[in-house]
């Protein structure tokens, strides 16, 4: 049913690269949402902010869970694993930790934290670099190092 859905998908080693772009996406969207809803003043803003921060974390925790469960099966060179792969998935368990404890937070003075919301933010922003630049090793794994695998011989002719 996969490749039926997503062709693309039957040639992948893993499912985490379909994973990968959720908090990608949904963690600095909830973090644009906060600063709007702070600096407007609006509640209906900050509880979009908070979903974006809860979908962001889930869909966080499944790409680490997804990408810790591939990690033995990356056919990469043991010196890219030492300083690409090491470094990635110290990194992005980090954000997961940081989108845990920020979501928690949000959730428990609902949409988002009055006192300490300064903090909040600050800490909303070390996420946001800390993600980037683990996504930074991941992506390089995959261009630079082939970490993807090679599902396809060169030259790749497009069929449907």
């Amino acid at each position: 049913m996969l490749e039926t859905l997503l062709p693309g998908a039957q040639r992948l080693q893993n499912i985490h690269p379909l994973l990968i772009h959720f908090p990608l996406a949904f963690l600095p969207a909830s973090a644009l949402v906060y600063v709007l809803a702070w600096l407007g003043g609006r509640d209906s803003c900050a509880w979009t902010g908070l979903w974006l921060l809860v979908l962001g974390t889930i869909s966080a925790v499944a790409a680490a869970a997804t990408g810790l469960r591939a990690d033995d099966g990356v056919m990469i060179d043991p010196s890219v694993r030492e300083h690409l792969l090491d470094s990635h998935r110290l990194l992005m368990l980090t954000t997961v930790g940081l989108s845990i404890g920020l979501t928690a937070w949000a959730l428990a003075a609902r949409p988002c934290p009055a006192r300490g919301r300064r903090v909040f933010l600050i800490l909303f922003v070390v996420l946001l670099i800390v993600m980037s630049r683990g996504a930074d090793y991941g992506g390089r794994m995959v261009y630079d190092y082939n970490a993807g695998g090679n599902a396809c011989p060169q030259p790749i002719e497009f069929t449907r």
